[in-house]
């Protein structure tokens, strides 16, 4: 570790659908981050994938104007060297050596979907022995994959939805027997999503069988591999869970209640980041029911063997009991998400978060544990 100051990488951008909101998240955690008691590095990945150098410029990384931001691909390009008996950052410029830009004692990857919080990254980093924010390989590949984590959570005693899972071969060999599946086993309205994607992208509620054929089409648009969810009527509640490593295993924020405008058909991308939804930080709960969905969360980060933090989903149906709808490793970061606000309600503000997660991840080190 660096003698004065550890050093610290935030990756953000990447190659998903959530690339955008990425930046985002990136921004305002640079924003947060105390200098003086860290070095930091900015590391962007281009929609195709390469790595480049940024600027520590929290604006460039900010929605304006309804405009979202992305990575410059002008940056000079960096490897992250995948050999942990030869650790570090390099840069990497056509017609010359690759030259050593320093050590990196930590890595936030504030990357959301595919190719960043699916596992991928993190195996990346465990292969180069550098410590990360978050969960492992496994747990981020398992909750990014909504069929596998409704599995491990039902598996686990979690309540889970109604739900088809359409895999890419039975969709593209019969897609009549699919539709009649879905309509055989699943009441409308239904709810048609990539299987591994976030920020409610490539999602659409669907209120009868005339509609699935174009929603699988959009959601395959995203990830080959659907699945279909029974509606749920209740209000949407979501809890965040975080375990910093101070001896006292994962603890449940105060839950957040999100209510959708009626210009949204449900809490899509537009809801999530532009408008259209309001937000009671903390939901208004008996003290009963804060303690039951507290307990459900922490449970869910336990089933997936999530580490250091996650967000989890619900809905509270009308008779009082809740369902789990997703739990997300890596949730925004973006100045209206959910998880830092309901962390900032129990006590602990954006600052204190961002470094509590960087020094517990610093502490776990990689490696199986």
């Amino acid at each position: 570790m660096s003698a004065q100051r550890p050093r610290v990488a935030l990756v953000f951008g990447g190659r998903s659908s959530e690339h955008a909101i990425s930046c985002v998240s990136a921004g305002s955690v640079l924003a947060a981050l105390d200098h003086d008691a860290w070095q930091v590095v900015l590391i962007g990945i281009t929609t195709d994938g390469r790595w480049v150098l940024a600027a520590d410029e929290p604006a460039k990384l900010a929605i304006t104007d309804g405009v979202l931001p992305g990575v410059d691909d002008a940056g000079a390009s960096l490897v992250l060297a995948a050999d942990p008996t030869r650790p570090g950052l390099f840069l990497h410029e056509a017609g010359r050596a690759p030259q050593l830009l320093g050590d990196v004692d930590v890595v936030f990857p504030l990357l959301h979907g595919p190719y960043g919080e699916d596992g991928t990254i993190q195996g990346l980093l465990e292969l180069a022995g550098v410590p990360y924010v978050g969960s492992g390989v496994l747990a981020s590949a398992a909750a990014m994959d909504k069929a596998v984590m409704k599995v491990l959570l039902a598996a686990a005693g979690l309540p889970v939805g109604p739900y088809v899972v359409l895999e890419p071969r039975a969709w593209q060999d019969d897609p009549a027997a699919c539709l009649a599946r879905i309509a055989g086993e699943l009441d409308f309205p239904v709810f048609v999503k990539p299987a591994r994607a976030g920020s409610s992208v490539g999602i659409r509620k669907v209120d009868d069988v005339d509609g699935l054929a174009e929603a699988i089409e959009l959601a395959r648009g995203h990830d080959p591999k659907v699945v279909v969810e029974q509606g749920i009527s209740g209000r949407e509640i979501e809890c965040g869970v975080l375990d910093d490593g101070q001896g006292d295993g994962p603890r449940a924020s105060p839950p957040a209640e999100i209510r959708v405008s009626a210009d949204h058909p449900f809490y899509d991308f537009d809801a999530k980041y532009l408008d259209g939804a309001e937000f009671d930080v903390p939901a208004v709960l008996d003290g009963a029911t804060t303690a039951d969905v507290q307990e459900l969360a922490v449970r869910a980060f336990a089933a997936l063997g999530c580490e250091g933090l996650a967000r989890v989903d619900f809905f509270l149906t009308e008779d009082g009991s809740f369902v789990v709808n997703e739990v997300n490793t890596m949730p925004g970061f973006t100045p209206n998400s959910m998880f830092p606000r309901m962390w900032a309600a129990g006590g602990v503000d954006y600052p204190q978060l961002v470094d509590a997660l960087l020094r517990a991840a610093l502490a776990r080190t990689t490696g199986l544990r």
